[in-house]
């Protein structure tokens, strides 16, 4: 399902649950579905052209998935919603957010394998940045054939994990970069 733009602002109040049922109680209309812990409400396009569904988890403020809906026979309105088609979009839309954690995680966790100074095996070298909004860092660990942690320092969080930068660090004796 490809995304399309949300709606315009004046349309916002299409996504908000203002005076719909509470979270949580089902809801099975045509143009509003509310099960499992997901929203899926039809919208008009914000282009005007056709018609958009918002797939909205329970507690988000924003959708998850928004792309278009199929019209309905007379070409003029939305094709209902449906339990088939609300299943559909739960899965694509847990799919998309399960590929937007796997992007964050890759972002904010990079991992290198050095060889030890000894030459007598590997350690796992990984940087896992947190995005503190005030005070961002990251850490730096040493992880032996095991898994057991060797060493840990904080680093900034733009420190460039490289080998060169991991054997370096080991080659100190995990003493702080920089």
């Amino acid at each position: 399902m490809t995304d399309i733009p949300l709606p315009s602002s004046d349309d916002a109040a299409d996504l908000t649950t203002e005076g719909a049922p509470e979270l949580g109680d089902s809801v099975h209309e045509a143009r509003l579905w509310r099960d499992d812990g997901w929203t899926a409400r039809v919208i008009k396009n914000e282009d005007d052209e056709g018609w958009a569904v918002a797939m909205i988890k329970d507690g988000e403020a924003e959708p998850a998935l928004v792309g278009p809906w199929t019209m309905g026979r007379n070409k003029k309105d939305p094709k209902p919603l449906d339990t088939s088609a609300f299943n559909t979009l739960v899965k694509t839309a847990s799919e998309v957010l399960r590929r937007h954690e796997q992007q964050l995680r890759a972002q904010l966790h990079k991992e290198v394998r050095v060889a030890t100074a000894d030459g007598n095996g590997e350690l796992d070298i990984t940087l896992d940045i947190v995005p503190d909004e005030d005070e961002p860092y990251a850490l730096l660990t040493a992880l032996d054939t095991f898994g057991e942690q060797l060493a840990q320092v904080q680093v900034a969080p733009n420190f460039k994990l490289s080998k060169a930068s991991a054997a370096a660090w080991v080659e100190n004796e995990f003493r702080r970069p920089g």
